[in-house]
């Protein structure tokens, strides 16, 4: 597996093409594009990782599977009644579906169904508490409590935030948002705004590798059941407009960030991370996407066989 993922590295990882880094969020903008990580965590316990390992990148929207699994535990089946289950085939960031569809986002991965699981989550806390709790969460799966939130990223998003604003008031005049807007942003910002490296987000997502359960600690984090949807749901909205594409030519449940990392699950093997800055047009990172391309092609991880 080091020599694979050496190869990865010196081939895709030194690619000229590197696609652009999400220049629309100034702290991203300054990320320097040539950097490039993947890690291999097994579902035995033993890590592979080659390239800048141990360079903490923003997760971005990753982060939405995290706070998924957080509502699902608070809410169980009644997360479905405040977002879908469905593609949207449009850009994350787009408004267009929520005025045909009352306000409901089709996804928990995009923006909108993202502030709306923020919402869910929060319960009349303060933004502070319920980010203390995700925190935890992510640290308890990853096994680090180095983990944290990189302000001056958070804060960028503040500044910049116009159009997840617009789509959290949009969903408020639909009655959709039951916490104060600013609330939810905050809360919505800031978990985006988690930093890890490439082997600690690896770690994250074992328990999604073994039916929900964290093979290397024995720790049950999930039902198996709730393991599977959440799977079933990287695998069709993963990756934004792009999901089919990357179903296509990866073949694994996974989840991206416009900070340029990945996060994908082989099931029952491994648990995979990936991070390069440079986004191709539909906002997930396009040397990331290669290298799992080409991982699966070794390994034939491919959950279509």
């Amino acid at each position: 597996m080091q020599e694979v993922l050496d190869e990865i590295v010196a081939t895709i990882g030194a690619s000229d093409d590197r696609g652009r880094v999400a220049d629309y969020i100034p702290q991203l903008a300054c990320i320097d594009p040539n950097q490039f990580a993947i890690t291999v965590a097994m579902a035995d316990g033993r890590i592979f990782s080659a390239g800048n390992s141990q360079q903490l990148f923003s997760i971005q929207s990753i982060s939405k599977v995290f706070t998924l699994t957080i509502a699902l535990g608070k809410l169980g089946d009644a997360v479905w009644s405040r977002v879908g289950r469905e593609p949207s085939g449009d850009p994350f960031n787009s408004i267009v579906q929520l005025e045909h569809e009352n306000g409901k986002p089709r996804n928990p991965f995009i923006n909108a169904g993202a502030i709306a699981i923020a919402d869910a989550i929060l319960m009349g806390h303060q933004p502070k508490e319920t980010l203390a709790e995700i925190l935890q969460f992510v640290r308890f799966i990853a096994d680090d409590d180095s983990i944290g939130i990189d302000e001056k990223v958070a804060q960028s998003e503040l500044l910049t935030g116009d159009r997840n604003a617009s789509l959290a008031h949009f969903m408020a005049s639909f009655g959709r948002i039951k916490n104060p807007v600013d609330c939810v942003l905050g809360t919505y910002f800031h978990h985006c705004s988690i930093a890890m490296n490439s082997e600690q987000l690896a770690r994250s997502g074992l328990f999604l590798v073994d039916n929900g359960r964290n093979p290397v600690t024995g720790t049950r984090v999930v039902s198996t059941q709730r393991a599977r949807r959440i799977n079933s749901l990287m695998l069709m909205c993963g990756h934004y407009d792009g999901s089919g594409e990357f179903a296509f030519r990866v073949g694994l449940p996974g989840k991206s960030g416009v900070g340029g990392g990945i996060l994908a699950i082989a099931p029952g093997t491994a648990s995979i991370a990936v991070w390069s800055p440079g986004l191709d047009e539909v906002g997930n990172s396009k040397l990331g996407t290669e290298a799992l391309e080409k991982l699966v092609q070794h390994t034939g991880w491919s959950i279509f066989g």
